[in-house]
């Protein structure tokens, strides 16, 4: 969908003695120079080259200055539409115009970092999250394969639950999950459609909750490319909800991938290939927000929201340098962070009244021993919810009457899956400890 999108419509309508300065044009646009390409385009617009409307419909595209875009690629499919020729390609592209010119009007205002160019083989040895936050790694290495360069892979922290891509039968990329039964993985179950649509859909990674998905897609409802989505898993439905494009300037008519939260430092990564060579891309690391935070387009202006968008200087976005600084910081530690022995006592579970566990080795039953990891992930993913309630209350308390009505249903929604995941965690716990009493070689 991106620089070859017109190369597949332009074998019609060449005007006599223009085929070698279109063919100039032509060559600025393929070599990345949209300067150079802007410039011949316009001349040969003015000539009525009908080809010059949508090669400067996407060069005005890939610069964010929407408005422009729009009425070239409408005289585009004007002329097309004269000439009788296919309109398809250009309508796809005057959808994705107006998909981005609509999101332009709400950037989030997020504090970016950080930023490192790098080579796009080995892209996610460079992302230092937590072991609290899992781990990535590529389906090839994972899998010992050869089969999938381009796929990725999620672990949770416990390692019982794999999220990763793999070429599905109709040679598009798709997102399954795995379950560990025992100490092995049980089969792959690929996620709805909802997720998997009609494009290739990688780089999954789920944060601590445990419902809460990132991936990337470039599919139906992406603005260029690979565009980053997230969703939410509903346990009451055992559904997906409706996912999320998550907007600029996490997405660009680049390809835009593998955004995780890292929230036990408080620190976000994403990549894009946007502006770079061919093999390379910019990984970016930022601070998350609590919710989601806009930036006011009257206040700023048009020029200067576009640059936010395109995310033209990282520094830029730094409302506050303290909080860069403490940031960085943590960066600085990530980066250089050496895990630590185990402890000898990693927790302490009370079997009965004579009998208290201190490492997942102690349980002789290997069904209990299985749950209790269960409940080890579900008594994170309930701390982790604890916490987002806390700060969603507090947010909560300090906005407007228009914002606290917008927030409710979400606090309501949260409360809820936590008073359940309350029960569950009871009950896990009570069948852990029959399990493991009543366990008999």
């Amino acid at each position: 969908m991106k620089r070859i999108l017109f190369l597949l419509i332009i074998a019609s309508i060449l005007l006599p003695g223009k085929a070698q300065t279109l063919n100039d044009a032509k060559k600025y646009y393929e070599a990345g120079d949209y300067v150079k390409a802007e410039n011949a385009f316009s001349k040969l617009a003015k000539r009525r080259v009908i080809d010059a409307f949508g090669y400067l419909a996407d060069i005005y595209n890939r610069q964010y200055k929407f408005e422009e875009a729009e009425k070239n690629i409408d005289e585009y499919i004007t002329q097309l539409k004269r000439k009788r020729s296919s309109t398809k390609q250009a309508e796809e592209l005057a959808a994705q115009i107006r998909r981005n010119a609509r999101m332009i009007q709400g950037v989030e205002d997020v504090m970016i970092v950080d930023s490192i160019v790098v080579n796009k083989e080995n892209f996610l040895s460079y992302y230092k999250i937590s072991p609290e936050s899992g781990s990535l790694n590529t389906y090839n290495h994972y899998f010992n394969s050869s089969i999938e360069p381009e796929a990725t892979v999620y672990i949770t922290e416990l390692e019982n639950r794999l999220y990763y891509a793999k070429m599905d039968k109709d040679s598009l990329l798709s997102i399954y999950t795995r379950i560990k039964e025992l100490n092995d993985w049980g089969e792959g179950k690929i996620l709805p459609e909802s997720i998997n649509g009609d494009g290739n859909t990688n780089y999954p990674y789920v944060i601590s909750d445990g419902v809460t998905i990132y991936y990337a897609s470039d599919g139906e409802g992406s603005i260029g490319g690979y565009d980053i989505f997230v969703t939410r898993y509903n346990s009451y439905t055992d559904t997906y909800l409706a996912p999320e494009n998550v907007g600029m300037p996490f997405n660009s008519p680049a390809n835009d991938y593998m955004l995780v939260i890292d929230e036990f430092n408080n620190l976000g990564w994403f990549a894009s290939d946007r502006n770079q060579p061919e093999d390379s891309v910019c990984i970016y690391i930022f601070i998350p927000n609590r919710s989601k935070l806009t930036y006011n387009n009257d206040a700023y202006g048009a020029e200067t929201i576009r640059k936010f968008a395109q995310i033209h200087s990282i520094r830029d976005t730094w409302k506050n340098e303290f909080e860069v600084e403490d940031a960085r910081s943590r960066l600085a530690a990530a980066i250089n962070y050496q895990p630590a022995e185990k402890k000898k006592s990693d927790f302490e579970f009370i079997v009965n009244d004579h009998t208290v566990y201190g490492k997942v080795d102690d349980f002789r039953s290997g069904k209990a021993r299985n749950l209790y990891k269960e409940y080890e992930q579900q008594q994170q993913n309930y701390q982790e919810l604890l916490k987002r309630l806390e700060n969603q209350r507090e947010t909560y308390s300090k906005v407007s009457a228009e914002e606290k009505e917008k927030m409710s249903p979400a606090i309501l929604d949260l409360e809820q899956h936590i008073e359940k995941m309350e029960e569950e965690l009871n009950n896990l716990e009570i069948e852990i400890r029959n399990e493991e009493i009543n366990y008999k070689k």
